[in-house]
Formats: C-alpha cells, sequence, structure tokens
C-alpha cells in the first residue's frame, strides 16, 4: 500500500513538474518562431507560425541595424561589473552583521530588511538628481556603482555566513590574520555557492533592469539593451520578427550562464536550506 502511494505520489510530483516545465518554456519557442518568420503578425497562432516561411535574416538584421553590438557590449559590461561589485561588498558588508558587533546593529541590519520592502520607483527621483550631481548621466558609473551594494545579498550572505564554522576565522586570527585576510582566505572560498547564486542573480536583475538605465542614459551609444530594443521597437513599428530576434539573443547570455553554472546553483540553495 505504501509503495503503491510513493508510486502515485511520484507520478503526480514528475506529472507537475513537466506541465510547469512546458508552460515555462513555452515562451521560449513562441519568441523562436516569431524570429525565424518572415514578417509574422502580432496575433498570429501557432499553427499559422508553424505553417510560415522560415528565415534567419531577422538576426542578421538585428545585428547590422541600430547598434545592436553597442547595446549588447554596455549590457556586458553594466552587467558583470554590477554582479561582481554586488558579490564583493555584499559579503563584506554581511561579513560585518554576521560576525562583528557594533553599536544599532540590530536597527541597521532592519533598515537593510526595510529597504527590500521599499519599491524603486520611490527612489526615482533623489537617486536621479544625486547622479545629476556627480555628473554620471551617460557614463558606466551612473550605471553600476549605486547598484552594487544589494540588500537581497546582504541579507543572503549574512543567512549563510551565519552557518558557517567560526572555529576557522579563530584559528585564523591565532595565526595572525586580519579581517580581510579572513575574508579572502575563508570566507568568500567558503561560501563560494552563494557567491555564484548571488551573482546570477545580480547579473540577471541587472541584465533585464530598464527603469534607471533609461533614465540615467540619453546617448545612443551608452544605451544596455533593454533600453536599445524599446527604441528598436518604436523604429520599427513593431516589427515582431526583429523585436523577437534582439530579444532572443539578449537571452542568450543568461540561457548559457545557467547552464554553466546550474549545479553551483543548485548546491548553493541546497547549501542555504540546510543551515537555514
Amino acid at each position: 500500500m505504501i509503495t503503491t502511494f510513493r508510486g502515485k505520489s511520484s507520478i503526480l510530483a514528475h506529472t507537475i513538474l513537466i506541465v510547469g516545465g512546458v508552460t515555462m518554456f513555452f515562451p521560449l519557442v513562441w519568441m523562436a518562431l516569431l524570429s525565424l518568420s518572415t514578417n509574422p503578425p502580432g496575433g498570429a497562432t501557432l499553427g499559422e507560425l508553424l505553417r510560415g516561411s522560415f528565415t534567419l535574416s531577422n538576426y542578421t538584421d538585428a545585428l547590422n541595424s541600430d547598434q545592436f553590438g553597442i547595446y549588447f557590449l554596455n549590457s556586458v559590461i553594466v552587467a558583470a561589473v554590477v554582479a561582481v561589485g554586488s558579490a564583493i561588498f555584499s559579503t563584506t558588508v554581511a561579513y560585518a552583521f554576521a560576525r562583528r558587533e557594533f553599536p544599532m546593529k540590530k536597527l541597521l541590519f532592519a533598515s537593510v530588511l526595510g529597504v527590500l520592502m521599499v519599491p524603486p520607483y520611490v527612489v526615482m527621483i533623489p537617486l536621479y538628481r544625486e547622479i545629476v550631481v556627480f555628473g554620471w548621466i551617460n557614463t558606466y558609473f551612473g550605471l553600476t556603482l549605486p547598484f552594487m551594494v544589494a540588500p537581497f545579498g546582504i541579507f543572503l550572505m549574512r543567512q549563510y555566513i551565519q552557518g558557517l564554522p567560526k572555529e576557522l576565522e579563530e584559528a585564523a586570527r591565532i595565526d595572525g590574520a586580519k579581517t580581510l585576510g579572513i575574508l579572502r582566505g575563508i570566507i568568500f572560498p567558503l561560501a563560494t555557492p552563494m557567491l555564484v547564486v548571488l551573482f546570477i542573480y545580480q547579473f540577471l536583475t541587472t541584465w533585464n533592469a530598464f527603469l534607471f538605465p533609461f533614465l540615467f542614459v540619453n546617448k545612443a551609444s551608452m544605451r544596455t539593451l533593454p533600453v536599445g530594443l524599446a527604441f528598436y521597437q518604436g523604429k520599427q513599428s513593431i516589427d515582431w520578427g526583429h523585436l523577437m530576434a534582439g530579444a532572443g539573443m539578449s537571452a542568450i547570455p543568461m540561457l548559457a550562464l545557467f547552464a554553466v553554472f546550474q549545479r553551483k546553483i543548485i548546491a548553493g540553495f541546497t547549501a542555504g536550506a540546510l543551515k537555514g
């Protein structure tokens, strides 16, 4: 009886996972079909797309028009700098909250958690004024520096560091190691799985960001992909073939990152679950 129940539960679980996987994968298939179709209408059905003619000209046109390569390069630079900076600075701040004692520690950490509940639109105007005062409009500084320390990253890394054994740090201090040496030699290596999770999260968030890159940039040469695709859409009068080709190419780095680091991501979440 127990075996039968477990078998039915396994079938149900696999069915739910398959349905969920198909549901999440279907938009990518639809995007690919639109990008390979010749002048597809926006309301085309799946049957119409499959019966239509396919071409790669949408991809070649997108690559050769409207500075797509510059947009792509800007997105890579901005997303990589923000992700690396967030991994370093968020871990450093998280280590202070996890291991150090200082005045108003709990209040400061509560303020970090409170920032998680603040919509980004609330800080849109003051942050824009700050960028203008610093002269960072149309610069990589304006697109990267304000986002290098993420409240979510601080919370994530603090919870993970609290689960690491203190004995290693105490032994290092006895050997004369300073705080930076402990961070570099102990914390960062032990926290690698969660650092990969944080890096992927920040890279994906920054790669897809539209609001602040749109506000902080008014030169075509500094636009990121989401902003560039928005202007491309307007110029093409919603040419779905070219627009989906551009969106498809912008999704390739994300898919590649998940494919390369999927084991690290799973290990990070699993370790976080075991230590939480």
